[in-house]
């Protein structure tokens, strides 16, 4: 079983229906196991039915929910700014005990007068751990409440999640990240890789990247457990200008799907889709690391063959695979050559063919020059005067 469970960033674009319990049917459906609801705004009361909805299923087929808050917060302002952004915050912190979320991604914001540096991070630490607070009080608010929410008797509250961010101007560099949930329990970090592709100018392009990146995150705070974003991104001078399907952008998914499979045992991640695309490209990277590990599969059996071999014929495993390319070589050579020969009698037997339903052309008599008046004669020859009567020491017209 890959440790991996993979989800779109909202309802699929494919869903005929636009609740979220149907959202989670589709998504259950294509073969996936989470999604993150979407709370840019606030939560308005008529939706609370829905929410309680998907809160059930989500517990009775142990789907992963998640739920992603607003996206502008300035929780680095003035006092009446980080008061409007925690308003906005304690809705989504409502509806994630409604729809039993695992992680509540969060945005710091704008540096503002603030600035970088220890005074930001510490301010920060101190608003993400009232939040974290609040989320216990709402999770064991009241008793009573548990035949409704079944999952609040016995389950853990969300975890905050921290998201780094894709602009310079915006606080949440990796390293940033990672210092104010290093002191915050409760807390996890969000790793939008777009985010932190796009801030890095391009700097997620091989799996050793991302094993650099995994191990940061582990020595720092000490997790196994990572719950990423990812996309294509359009990226200028070290900021995100926006998403894009995976495809068509220069942050290539396979590194990631590589370095899941060949390293990443010991990792338990959730991975969203935030492509324009949303589940269809969820579906791409769950279709990459299912290539990843047939890979795998069958290196370990070629491995495996040529140990066997070793043993039976007293040579060592690299020399039968020294031999086995030599022969593999040699074969594409073969097939190289063959089907240039092959292209080459085509050729020829198209133009032979081509020559054979074209007859020869019989030569056209020209037909004869109409003697002209000598008067028109003698007319052209001074037109033509006129237009080539250039001077010899003229420079180059052009």
């Amino acid at each position: 079983m890959l440790p991996v469970r993979l989800g779109p960033a909202g309802i699929p674009l494919s869903c005929k229906g636009r609740t979220i319990v149907e959202g989670m049917d589709d998504i259950i459906s294509l073969g996936l196991e989470t999604m993150e609801v979407q709370t840019v705004r606030m939560i308005a009361p008529q939706h609370f039915e829905q929410y309680w909805q998907a809160g059930v299923l989500a517990n009775k087929t142990e789907f992963e929910m998640n739920i992603h808050g607003p996206y502008y917060s300035e929780l680095l302002g003035d006092r009446v700014e980080r008061g409007r952004s925690l308003t906005k915050i304690e809705s989504t912190l409502q509806a994630a005990k409604t729809i039993n979320a695992r992680h509540i991604t969060l945005h710091a914001g704008h540096y503002g007068d603030m600035g970088r540096g220890r005074a930001a991070n510490e301010q920060l630490a101190n608003v993400f751990a009232g939040i974290v607070d609040r989320v216990h009080e709402i999770w064991h608010d009241d008793e009573d409440i548990y035949p409704v929410f079944p999952w609040l008797k016995d389950g853990t509250p969300s975890k905050i999640g921290i998201e780094t961010s894709g602009r310079q101007e915006l606080w949440g560099s990796l390293e940033e990240v990672l210092e104010v949930v290093n002191h915050v329990e409760g807390t996890v970090p969000v790793l939008n890789i777009a985010h932190i592709h796009s801030r890095g100018h391009g700097s997620m392009r091989t799996s050793e990247d991302y094993g650099e990146m995994f191990d940061l995150v582990r020595e720092t705070i000490g997790t196994k457990e990572f719950y990423c974003h990812f996309s294509g991104v359009e990226h200028r001078t070290g900021n995100a200008m926006h998403y894009t399907q995976i495809k068509k952008s220069d942050l290539n998914f396979e590194p990631l799907a590589e370095f899941i499979v060949e390293e990443g045992g010991w990792l338990d991640i959730t991975l969203i889709s935030d492509s324009p695309l949303l589940e269809h490209d969820a579906m791409y990277m769950l279709q990459n690391i299912e290539k990843a590990r047939h890979k795998q599969l069958e290196r370990k059996a070629r491995e495996d063959r040529r140990r066997t071999l070793a043993a039976q014929t007293g040579r060592s495993a690299e020399e039968i695979k020294a031999r086995e390319l030599e022969i593999a070589s040699a074969r594409n050579k073969a097939a190289t050559a063959e089907m240039k020969e092959k292209a080459a009698a085509e050729k020829a037997a198209e133009a032979k063919k081509t020559e054979e339903k074209s007859p020869p052309e019989e030569p056209k008599a020209e037909p004869k020059a109409k003697a002209k008046p000598a008067k028109a004669k003698k007319a052209e020859e001074k037109d033509n005067d006129d237009v080539f009567d250039f001077d010899e020491e003229d420079e180059d017209l052009f």
